[in-house]
C-alpha cells in the first residue's frame, strides 16, 4: 500500500540518497530540513559532504517541476517528492511543551499536517522517518507513526557468522581428508537441510556417531566443493598459532592471497587485530606477496576528547596507533624467557623499537582515514582496525581505494562503538559483512572466544 514518508534531517545526512529509496511511495521533506541541510553544507566532515549531495539531488529534481507541488523522483517506481512548509496553525495544535518552534517541532508539525490530510482521505498513511530516538517518542506521544531509517541496517543477531557445522559420516570425512575435496552433491540428502553455504565459508564436519571427531574445511563457491583446511603453519614473525576453531578459519582466510577482502568481527580479546597483523607481516616480510603493511583506524575517542595533538601527522597518529604498537610488541618482542633473563627494562626498550624499525625498513605505513579519499593503494596488505566506528559511506570510500594486488582486512567489535552517528546495526562493518556475503573475493569470520586473558574474557561476557 502506498504511504507518505516524512523525512528528518538526520536521515538525509546519514544516507544522502535516502529520498530515492522509498520506491513508489510519496516522500515529504519539511522546509526546516532544507534549512538544516544548508547549515551543514560547509562542514568539512562526512556530514557536510552528504549535505552538499542532498542539495545537488534536490536541485536536480527541480528540473522535473515545482518541488512545492511535487515531482516524480524517478521513472521506474514513480514515487513523488514534495517540499512542504510548516503552517503556524498546525504548529499551534501541538501540545504546549512542543510549541517552541524549534527544528524537531516544526518537522513534527509538518508530519501532523500530512496526518490530518490522511484522515480527510486525501493522503496515504503517513510515517515519520527519523534516526532521532526522542523525536520518535514525541511522534508517538502525539499519535503519529514513527520509525527508524532501516534501509542499511543489519540485525546483529542475524549477522552472517562465516562458519557452520554439518553432520556427516566418518567415511565422508576420510574421503575429504584424503585430498581433492568433496563436492556438495556428494553429501547425503538432508545434510544441507536449512543450510545455504556461502563462498569461503568455514565448515566444521562432525562425525555423526562420534561428536568429538571433527574436521575443518572451507566451501569454495566457484567449484561448489569442500576443501580441507591446510594445516596452518607457524608464522615466522611472532609466536602465533590459532587457539580455537574460529581463529583457524580466520587465519586460513588471512593467508590466502586469492581473497582480497576479509572482515573479522568479535568481542574484545578474540584476536582480530593480532591475527590480521601477524598474517600481514608474514606475507610482507617473509613471503613478499605485498610491498608493505598499511594500518589505519578511525580517530574517534572513547569518552571526552583530550583536544588537539602536537606535531606532524605521524606524531598526531601516535596515540591512536598505540593498540597496533602493543600488538606489534607482542608479535616481535622477546619471548617471556628472554625477558626474564635479560631484565625487564632491557626487554621493554627492545620492544619499543619494533614500530620504528618496521617503518624505517619500509614494511609498515600508517595512514589517516581522513586523507584516504582519492588514493589508489596497490600491492599492500591493508588493515582497518576499529571499523565498527565507520559509517557505510566511509567503508565504501575505503574499500574502493583498493588497487591491484592489495588485500584489505577490516576488524571490529560492533558492541563497542564510540561514533555517536552509528550503532551495532547500522555501522559500516556489519553492513559490509552482509553486502559481501557469498562473494568469491571476500571472506568473513565472527570470532567468539576471547583469548587475551581469563579476566578480559570474563569482563567481555559480564560487563
Amino acid at each position: 500500500m502506498r504511504k507518505t514518508f516524512v523525512l528528518d534531517t538526520n536521515v538525509l545526512l546519514h544516507d544522502p540518497r535516502a529520498l530515492t529509496r522509498f520506491e513508489d511511495n510519496d516522500v515529504v521533506i519539511p522546509i526546516e530540513v532544507v534549512e538544516e541541510i544548508d547549515r551543514f553544507k560547509r562542514d568539512p566532515s562526512e556530514k557536510g559532504r552528504n549535505a552538499r549531495q542532498v542539495s545537488r539531488l534536490l536541485d536536480g529534481l527541480r528540473q522535473r517541476g515545482n518541488l512545492a507541488d511535487g515531482v516524480e523522483i524517478d521513472d521506474v517506481h514513480h514515487g513523488t517528492l514534495k517540499v512542504v512548509f510548516c503552517r503556524s496553525e498546525t504548529l499551534s495544535q501541538l501540545p504546549p511543551e512542543l510549541k517552541g518552534g524549534n527544528g524537531d517541532n516544526n518537522i513534527l508539525a509538518v508530519a501532523l499536517e500530512q496526518r490530518l490530510q490522511e484522515v480527510m482521505g486525501s493522503k496515504p498513511p503517513v510515517v515519520l522517518v527519523t534516526k532521532d530516538t526522542n523525536l520518535r517518542i514525541k511522534a508517538d506521544a502525539v499519535g503519529l507513526i514513527a520509525q527508524d531509517y532501516s534501509t542499511d541496517k543489519v540485525d546483529l543477531a542475524d549477522l552472517y557468522p562465516g562458519f557452520c557445522e554439518l553432520q556427516v559420516s566418518a567415511t565422508l570425512m576420510d574421503q575429504l581428508k584424503g585430498g581433492g575435496g568433496l563436492g556438495i552433491e556428494e553429501l547425503p540428502a538432508g545434510v544441507l537441510a536449512g543450510v545455504t553455504l556461502q563462498a569461503n565459508e568455514g565448515v566444521t564436519l562432525v562425525d555423526e556417531r562420534q561428536a568429538n571427531h571433527t574436521l575443518l574445511a572451507r566451501y569454495v563457491g566457484a567449484t561448489h566443493r569442500l576443501q580441507p583446511l591446510q594445516k596452518v603453519h607457524r608464522i615466522k614473525l611472532g609466536r602465533i598459532l590459532p587457539r580455537n576453531r574460529e581463529q583457524t578459519f580466520a587465519l586460513d582466510l588471512l593467508l590466502d592471497p586469492a581473497l582480497q577482502l576479509l572482515t573479522l568481527v568479535g568481542k574484545a580479546g578474540t584476536g582480530k587485530t593480532l591475527l590480521a597483523l601477524a598474517a600481514g607481516l608474514h606475507q610482507v616480510a617473509d613471503d613478499h606477496l605485498y610491498d608493505r603493511l598499511l594500518v589505519t583506524r578511525p580517530v574517534i575517542p572513547l569518552g571526552k576528547d583530550i583536544g588537539f595533538l602536537p606535531g606532524d601527522l605521524q606524531e598526531k597518529m601516535g596515540p591512536w596507533m598505540q593498540p597496533i604498537i602493543d600488538n606489534l610488541d607482542f608479535l616481535l618482542g622477546a619471548s617471556a624467557t628472554d625477558e626474564a633473563g635479560a631484565g625487564r627494562g632491557r626487554g621493554n626498550r627492545a620492544q619499543r623499537s619494533n614500530w620504528a624499525d618496521l617503518k624505517g625498513m619500509g614494511l609498515l605505513e600508517v595512514e589517516a582515514i581522513s586523507y584516504i579519499r582519492g588514493r589508489s593503494i596497490p600491492r599492500q596488505f591493508m588493515v582497518v582496525d576499529e571499523a565498527q566506528n565507520l559509517t557505510p559511506h566511509e567503508v565504501k570510500t575505503i574499500v574502493t581505494r583498493v588497487g591491484e594486488g592489495t588485500k584489505i582486512v577490516l576488524t571490529g567489535d560492533p558492541y563497542q562503538i564510540d561514533n555517536p552517528y552509528v550503532d551495532a546495526d547500522s555501522n559500516g562493518l556489519t553492513w559490509l559483512v552482509e553486502r559481501f556475503k557469498g562473494q568469491g573475493l571476500a571472506g568473513h569470520v565472527t570470532l567468539l572466544q576471547g583469548e587475551r586473558s581469563e579476566l578480559a574474557e570474563l569482563a567481555a561476557n559480564l560487563l
